[in-house]
Parts: structure tokens; sequence; C-alpha cells
């Protein structure tokens, strides 16, 4: 089972006989869950069933959850305000009688102005309301569904990818372990070499002496420790991608691990094959830890 993004989108609508309704959860990455809902007035209602089963699902992610709500039937019957359209006569009536050119209101243009108009809307019962609610409740669960299936999708590629990052490091540890420089021992006889010509008369520093010198040095310039963690690092991370769970945040911490390794190794390396093998690691490193910052 592979890991899931923390981004994706989905939409699903919904209807009854009176009214349409769509919703809309859209996820971007972020350290925490975070959800924002926007309802329509007279429906926050729904948002704690809708909270509760997005917290079940998602684990990690920003996400912004939108729903509409139109009526379908045009044919609810108008009623006229007369008290407002009484409040627009006498205002039109006394304009007229300032300025006697203006032409008359008309009854459209009375009939057109806000507020002259109401649309008498059947309050629904209690029973149609709960009867709604369950059914918008239903489409949000197939948005919420459907936005797991996006996130499991763009996760898998994701995990594509973040393997391919961790083959790669390990490919680039084994090239650093076959080096001849690696073997301590070398190391020390090549220090022996490059010493000996310098102190050449020098009585107080004997052989013996020389070549415990060259150990501690070679001592300090193995990487071999580092290389076993970064081994280490990677069966880590490979066992965290085939979890199953959101292992995003313990992904992003074996990212510094993988960091500190590298660049301890580059502070070791005591050659330029070493030291070309240290930088593509934190290369490799910092491409894996880009792609972990979209793993839920």
């Amino acid at each position: 089972m592979s890991v899931n993004s923390m981004t994706g989108f989905a939409r699903c609508q919904g209807h009854d006989t009176v009214l349409a309704w769509s919703w809309e959860v859209k996820s971007v990455n972020g350290k925490g869950l975070e959800a924002r809902f926007r309802l329509p007035g007279g429906y926050d209602f729904l948002e704690q069933a809708a909270r509760d089963a997005l917290q079940k699902k998602i684990r990690r992610g920003n996400l912004n959850v939108t729903l509409t709500v139109d009526r379908i039937s045009k044919d609810t019957p108008f009623a006229v305000n007369e008290a407002v359209l009484a409040q627009y006569v006498e205002i039109a009536t006394r304009w007229q009688e300032k300025a006697p050119s203006l032409a008359p209101a008309s009854i459209d243009g009375l009939m057109a102005l806000r507020g002259v108009l109401d649309q008498q809307e059947e309050e629904p019962s209690p029973e149609e309301i709960e009867r709604r609610g369950r059914a918008m409740t239903a489409t949000f669960l197939e948005a919420l569904s459907a936005l797991s299936v996006m996130r499991g999708a763009e996760g898998a590629r994701l995990d594509a990818v973040l393997r391919g990052h961790l083959s790669e490091i390990s490919q680039l540890v084994t090239q650093a372990e076959a080096l001849a420089s690696m073997a301590p021992e070398a190391v020390q006889d090549r220090l022996v070499q490059l010493l000996t010509p310098l102190l050449d008369g020098v009585p107080a520093l004997t052989g013996e002496r020389l070549a415990q010198e060259a150990a501690l040095i070679a001592a300090k310039a193995d990487v071999r420790e580092e290389l076993d963690r970064l081994k280490s690092h990677i069966a880590a991370a490979l066992d965290l991608l085939g979890s199953g769970e959101a292992v995003g945040r313990r992904l992003d911490f074996l990212c510094q691990e993988f960091n500190r390794e590298a660049n301890t190794l580059c502070s070791k390396a005591n050659d330029i094959e070493l030291t070309r093998i240290g930088l593509a690691l934190k290369a490799i490193i910092e491409q894996f830890r880009e792609q972990v910052q979209n793993i839920e």
C-alpha cells in the first residue's frame, strides 16, 4: 500500500425535488490537519457531521470545503410587499411634484425595485430538513471518497519518485564503500608516505610514533560508520513507504538524518572522488526532502 499525497480536489452533486447542491473539497499541503467550511446560511448544522467524517478519512493537509445550494423550481409564487411599495410610490410622487418633467413611475419599474416582490417559499418541515440533511451529508461523503482516491493516486506517483531517490542514494553509498581509499589501512599508508619525507631527519618522531599518528588521522577520516547509518536510514524509509500509514512527518525527520550523515561524510572526505559522492548525496537527499513535503 502506497502513501497518500496531501493535494487533491473533488466535486460531487446531489438534488431532491426542490433543491440542488454541490460540495467542493480542495486539499493542499499542511503541517497538520485543518479544515475550513463555507456553508450557506441555514446549513451550519451539516458542518459537525462533515468535519467528523473528514477527520476519520484525512490525517494531514489544509482543506477548504464549500457547499452551494440552488433552488430547482422557479415557479414559487410572489407577493407584493405593500409597505415597501408604498415608500417607493411616496418617493416617486414627491419627486414628480418637484420635477414635473420627469416621467411618471410605471408599475413595471416599481415591481422591479428591490424588496417590492417577495418570493413565498414554503417552510420545510422538520422531517424534510432531516431527510435533506442526510442526503447532503451522503453527497459530502462521496466527495470525500473521491478526494481520497485522487490523493491516493498522486501518492502512488510520489511513492515511485521517492523509491527512485532512495535507489540513487543506495547506489552512491555502494560506490563510496568500493573506493580503495575507504580502507583505513590505505589511508594510513598514504599518510605515512606523505609525512615521512617532510619529517626526514627529525629524531623525536620515530617510525612507530609516525604510524600511530597516521592511524589516528585515518580513523578520523573513516566514513564507514556514516555509510552504515545511511544504509539504515534507507531501510527505514522503505519500511515507512510500505506501511500504508500517514508517514510524512517521520519521513521528514529521516531527511534530517540523511543530511546529517551526508554532511559528515563530506567533512571527512579525503579525496576528490569521495567528495563528489558526498555532494551528489546531498543533492539527491534534497530532492527526496522536497517530495516528502507533499506526503500525508
